[in-house]
């Protein structure tokens, strides 16, 4: 059995991949880089593919950015095995960088400095040495409990601060505005550059991303259970989970079934 440590770099500055390469080299000579990709999409596939275990990620790539690519690489990652470490490459201020610390995942500012490189490679060492040890199926919840922190932290999201919630969507549809009362929402779902705002009685489309709208929907109320679906909670009337652990949702007022995926399945849990 192969026990080189491997890594994936997603970067859309070839430069700046470049650079981190040869440090890595320098710093972690053991350690493997399997592949560079140029965008998030490319990171996801890559990824899957091919099993690293770690992943640099830049926060900000075109496309798929890095906070996207590392929730679709939790969610898709195979059952069974811890999700790789996530190190993610940005720009952004300190206040959002306490988000990362709170979330228990590394990150290195731009430009990345060696001496900042090697305590991240002295943090990597020492949690895959505590991966390795036998912890069984909580490895692969802590990973994942990682994650869901990450991305319901503060400063990271497209709204930082406090934003106001929403209390009614305004819906276009030709001349016409929908005032759509957000109790009557069953479930949003990302749809290429809209969201489809599901009711009892109607489809409406809304021009946003379901990142920009998240700040602004109760976190309580609405229940995110994939990276492209928000569910009003109260609106789940089952939480079926079949044989092999998957779990599909049935819903008050609705005929379709939603799909949780294991990122958001430690939600359902009887009381």
């Amino acid at each position: 059995m192969n026990n080189t440590t491997t890594a994936l770099i997603a970067e859309d500055e070839t430069l700046l991949a470049e650079h981190l390469r040869a440090e890595l080299a320098r710093l972690w000579p053991e350690l493997e880089v399997v592949a560079q990709a140029p965008h998030g999409a490319a990171a996801v596939e890559q990824a899957l593919a091919l099993r690293p275990d770690i992943v640099f990620l830049d926060i900000r790539m075109p496309g798929m950015g890095g906070l996207e690519a590392a929730q679709a690489i939790g969610e898709d990652w195979p059952e069974g095995s811890p999700p790789p470490l996530l190190v993610f490459v940005t720009a952004y201020d300190q206040y959002a960088l306490q988000a990362f610390e709170q979330a228990a995942v590394d990150y290195l500012l731009k430009p990345v400095q060696p001496e900042r490189l090697a305590q991240t490679c002295a943090r990597l060492r020492a949690a895959l040495a505590q991966r390795s040890s036998p912890a069984g199926s909580e490895g692969v919840e802590h990973a994942l409990a990682q994650l869901r922190t990450l991305l319901a932290a503060p400063g990271l999201g497209a709204a930082a601060g406090s934003p106001s919630r929403l209390s009614v969507i305004q819906a276009g549809n030709g001349s016409a505005i929908h005032l759509v009362p957000i109790a009557e929402v069953i479930y949003f779902e990302a749809a290429d550059k809209y969201v489809r705002v599901i009711t009892a009685e109607r489809e409406h489309l809304i021009r946003t991303s379901l990142r920009e709208l998240l700040p602004q929907l109760d976190p309580d109320r609405f229940w995110q259970v994939h990276r492209g679906t928000v569910v009003r909670a109260d609106a789940i009337a089952t939480a079926l989970r079949d044989e092999a652990g998957k779990i599909t949702l049935t819903l008050r007022g609705h005929a379709e079934r939603l799909t949780v995926s294991r990122l958001y399945a430690s939600r359902f849990k009887p009381m």
